[in-house]
């Protein structure tokens, strides 16, 4: 046990602040004991909501109360140190008296000897600050991901908010202690009365919005999103200034400074003053008196005429409008109208005594009887390809019913009594608003909403229309003529009533029975489809044989011209043999005879290569000398090796 070798005297002349040093350090332990087991048991109850009601509206309370208990929670473990360094350079011979707290995560973590080296360079708090603010950041980002909730919360939304109504009343006596703090004796205690008002305000709206959530209503929701981003923004700064705070090594004989403090917190204020804080932080960390500068000066001192001045030049810049290239507008002065302007700038008088309404300029529409909502002429949708499945606009099948489809009760007449039948078709108009200006007032003024109003013209006159005609005469008639004929009488209503809408086009795409009976249709389709298919095999197959014959006759009669015109090439050929020969017999006589002779029989003993003819009448009756000794015989298996002598055969 060590022995304090300080004097009484020696911790009477230290400042205040080291001698309330080990009170503060008391208070700071209740009450980051009581934060981490307050939000231990909200985590537990988190869990439960996930998991019960993830749509609810208490997810969200429940994750912005833990986040911001968190945020203060690391706000508090950073004065905890400051004022346990203080009380140990008060009593450095005494112990330390404040109970020991549970090793959580962080300490463990502290205490590696791997992080020894680490924290020779970091301070040991800065983790304690950047852990619970990261986790704060992350608890608040999982709430983001959940879909907005719309909810009743009935009865337990009036208690929760009471709940919670108290519980802010409890932070504020604290914020209130805080805040009338002297400043020589806990320094820090300011800034975390800025901490306590973000809680606070967490508390209030948070009630807020579970009083007010009935029915379907959206923006008790949103609060509730908005107010999961204060305690997230403090987080964020919190972060920041810890990782900033890395960048500073520890000193053992430095009082710590307090990192945890947050500008944002200071904002919570009423009435807020960002410029004075602004100027009141430059003057006490820059030394900067911004109310000793003269420019800043004059700007504070014109600034109101200056304003005024720039809300009246504004003010009367909103009698200048400006009307696209897509639409005309309809200037009114005093409520009433006064003309129709075109496209660009006009100048009129300031609101609101005078004001511009827009209408179309000649953007063409397209609308079907058998939706509810208008088809624009350029659906704002993806191109289809070339490759992928065709779009649902071009379905055209019966059996399955169609938005763009409307029933119509036409007449019939079935074994010589009146009834009547029910076709499915589909009529569109094309319409826009006319190009004159009376008809763009009328537009505007005396229509409210233009496709419901040519709907039910549409419907009005293609029942009184269709009631009157039969099937025969439906299916018979040219779509063009009755669709012109369905036009004319649509259009003359609407200029009854002075709509300004002017028809460009109406189409009937298709009329068909309904899909009740498509499969009926479909089997007498698929029974013209088969016997019009059976009688184009059988054309098939009668062309396939007639072109097969016929390309037999074409061979046949190809071959015959062939051989005919060898046989006559092959006859004059012989003739003209013949003539040669008749010819070279009248020119050399027997010589010719017997040349011929022996090129006759040369060719028919052409087999024997080593035969050799000679006439006995060549040297005038001496028979001739042959010398055989360039002449061998071919070798025979099995015979004499010694030379034969060669036979000459003589012709005579």
């Amino acid at each position: 046990m060590s022995i304090n070798t300080t004097s009484p005297a020696d911790d009477a002349s230290k400042p205040l602040r080291f001698q309330a040093a080990a009170s503060h350090t008391r208070w700071l332990n209740g009450l980051i004991t009581g934060v981490m087991v307050i939000s231990s048991v909200m985590y537990l109850i988190l869990l439960m909501l996930y998991m019960v009601a993830p749509a609810s509206v208490w997810p969200w309370v429940t994750g912005n109360m833990m986040a911001a208990m968190w945020v203060c929670a690391a706000s508090l473990q950073c004065a905890r140190r400051i004022s346990r360094w203080r009380a140990q350079q008060f009593a450095p011979g005494e112990e330390d008296v404040t109970p020991p707290t549970p090793a959580g995560f962080s300490q463990r973590l502290i205490s590696r000897p791997w992080m020894r080296p680490v924290l020779r360079y970091i301070d040991a708090h800065v983790f304690f600050q950047a852990f619970p603010a990261a986790a704060a950041l992350l608890l608040i980002a999982l709430l983001w991901q959940l879909p907005l909730p719309v909810s009743d919360t009935g009865d337990a939304g009036y208690f929760a908010g009471s709940v919670l109504l108290l519980c802010a009343f409890a932070v504020l006596v604290l914020e209130r202690h805080w805040t009338l703090k002297n400043p020589l004796e806990w320094p820090e205690a300011a800034k975390l009365a800025l901490m306590m008002r973000m809680m606070i305000a967490v508390f209030l709206l948070s009630a807020l919005a579970l009083m007010f959530a009935r029915g379907p209503s959206v923006w008790p929701a949103q609060l509730l999103r908005l107010t999961g981003l204060l305690p997230a923004l403090v987080a964020l700064e919190l972060l920041l200034r810890a990782l900033m705070a890395m960048f500073s090594p520890p000193r053992e004989d430095k009082e710590p400074e307090f990192i945890a403090g947050s500008l944002l917190a200071a904002q919570i204020c009423w009435p807020p003053r960002p410029l004075q804080f602004v100027q009141n932080e430059l003057h006490q960390h820059f030394g900067i008196d911004l109310r000793q500068i003269w420019a800043f000066h004059f700007i504070r001192r014109a600034l109101l005429p200056l304003a005024a001045f720039l809300m009246l030049t504004g003010w009367l810049l909103t009698g200048i409008s400006e009307v696209p290239l897509t639409q005309r507008g309809i200037y009114e002065s005093f409520g009433k109208p006064v003309a129709v302007r075109q496209p660009g700038l006009h100048l009129g008088l300031p609101w609101p005594f005078g004001r511009t309404q827009f209408v179309d300029n000649g953007e063409v529409h397209e609308l079907t009887t058998g939706s509810e909502e208008p088809l624009t002429a350029v659906p704002a949708q993806v191109a289809d390809t070339a490759e992928g499945p065709a779009p649902e606009s071009a379905n055209r099948l019966w059996d399955s019913g169609h938005s763009s489809d409307k029933s119509q009760i036409i007449a019939s007449a079935a074994s010589d009594r009146q009834s009547f039948q029910i076709m499915d078709m589909d009529v569109r108009f094309v319409y826009r608003v006319a190009m004159n200006d009376d008809a763009a007032m009328a537009s505007l003024y005396h229509t409210e909403n233009m496709p419901v109003l040519i709907r039910s013209i549409a419907n009005q006159v293609l029942v009184h229309d269709f009631s009157s005609r039969t099937l025969d005469s439906l299916l018979g008639s040219e779509q063009t003529r009755l669709a012109a004929d369905i036009g004319q009488k649509v259009q003359r209503q609407l200029d009854q009533l002075h709509s300004g809408v002017e028809l460009l086009a109406t189409v009937i795409e298709s009329i068909h029975p309904p899909a009740g009976a498509a499969d009926a249709y479909h089997s007498v389709q698929a029974a013209q489809i088969l016997a019009q298919s059976a009688i184009a095999g059988e054309k098939g197959q009668a062309a396939q044989q007639l072109n097969a014959a016929q390309q037999f006759a074409r061979l046949a009669l190809d071959a015959a011209s062939a051989q005919g015109h060898e046989n006559i090439v092959r006859a004059q050929v012989m003739a003209l043999r013949t003539n040669a020969d008749n010819q070279a017999y009248q020119a050399g006589g027997q010589s010719f005879l017997t040349e011929r002779y022996f090129s006759q029989l040369t060719l028919a003993m052409k087999p024997h290569p080593k035969v050799l003819i000679i006439d006995h009448r060549i040297g005038d009756g001496t028979p001739p000398v042959l010398d055989l000794r360039n002449f061998t015989l071919p070798f025979t298996p099995g015979a004499d090796k010694a030379a034969h002598p060669v036979k000459a055969e003589t012709t005579r």
